[in-house]
């Protein structure tokens, strides 16, 4: 097989014709230039250059060598500069996606604040959905996700820091009977049913929104599952069932038919920032320190 040098002697002589400037390009001394030369002939066999002491010319066998492997080198250092950008430079593109207007939210400021830092690394924003939006993180699609952090329990994914931790609460209908409490104990969720979260959501999330039990051991009654977010709201207006929210829901999805009642009991909510092990490249670790730096979060 061609070893990287070899490859890069033959192709730079193969331009100059001329021993002593293509030792200078390549950083050898010309009698390594003339002992690779040999070399990769013996392993054709069959001349590769013509050389006198005026000229070297490539042989027929050595200019069509020549031609065939162009293209293969030039490939392979693309490959190799997408790889050393993608490693160590803050440049190039990074794919940022967010479940959720909170963690949208989140989001942006550290966008902002990136940018700043990092103006030649092009940001691009994408909102995910819940069913698929660990999906494009496994498949490259994105490379940082912003989301409530129990949904990063996947192998090989990184999860935090804790940008934001968020009271919990519950909504429920305006009309409903807890409705003219102050507050509410995860307790009461065994006598109201809880709207069930979409299927396909991670199993750590379901089981947190959609718990089995209370901390007591009292079962808790499932009401329809529902397939979004804003279907959650609408059932728990219709008086379907109750949902266990964060604190940012009262002021991003305000609605005069649906109260929020702040639990006593309940433990925060986390959002964060989440990726892949094998894709922690500067890009996405800068991008993780902007975010804990932006204004808000937690540190």
């Amino acid at each position: 097989m061609l070893e990287r040098h070899e490859l890069q002697v033959l192709l730079t002589l193969a331009e100059e014709l001329h021993f002593g400037r293509t030792a200078e390009r390549v950083g050898v001394t010309s009698s390594r230039v003339s002992q690779t030369v040999k070399k990769l002939e013996r392993m054709i066999g069959a001349p590769l250059f013509e050389r006198t002491s005026r000229q070297v010319r490539l042989t027929a066998i050595g200019r069509r060598l020549a031609d065939d492997l162009a293209p293969l080198a030039a490939a392979m250092n693309d490959a190799v500069g997408r790889a050393i950008d993608a490693g160590r430079g803050v440049t190039g593109e990074l794919r940022v996606g967010f479940l959720s207007a909170a963690a949208g939210q989140l989001l942006l400021t550290a966008v902002a604040r990136f940018s700043r830092r990092h103006p030649d690394c092009e940001v691009h924003i994408h909102e995910v959905q819940g069913h698929d939006a660990v999906a494009r993180l496994l498949d490259g699609d994105i490379d940082v996700l912003f989301t409530d952090l129990l949904i990063a329990a996947q192998p090989d994914v990184v999860a935090g820091p804790v940008l934001l931790s968020e009271p919990r609460m519950l909504a429920v209908a305006a009309g409903h009977p807890l409705a003219r409490e102050r507050q509410v104990s995860v307790e009461a969720l065994a006598d109201h049913p809880v709207i069930g979260v979409p299927a396909d959501m991670p199993e750590a999330f379901q089981r947190d929104r959609n718990p089995a039990a209370t901390p007591s051991g009292a079962p808790i009654p499932r009401g329809p599952r529902a397939a979004s977010f804003s279907e959650t709201l609408t059932l728990v207006a219709a008086g379907r069932g109750v949902f266990p929210v964060g604190e940012n829901v009262v002021r991003l999805y305000p609605r005069p038919d649906i109260t929020y009642l702040p639990f006593c009991d309940a433990p925060p909510i986390h959002w964060g920032p989440m990726w892949l092990r094998t894709n922690t490249t500067r890009r996405v670790r800068e991008f993780v320190q902007a975010a804990q730096a932006a204004p808000g979060s937690t540190r």
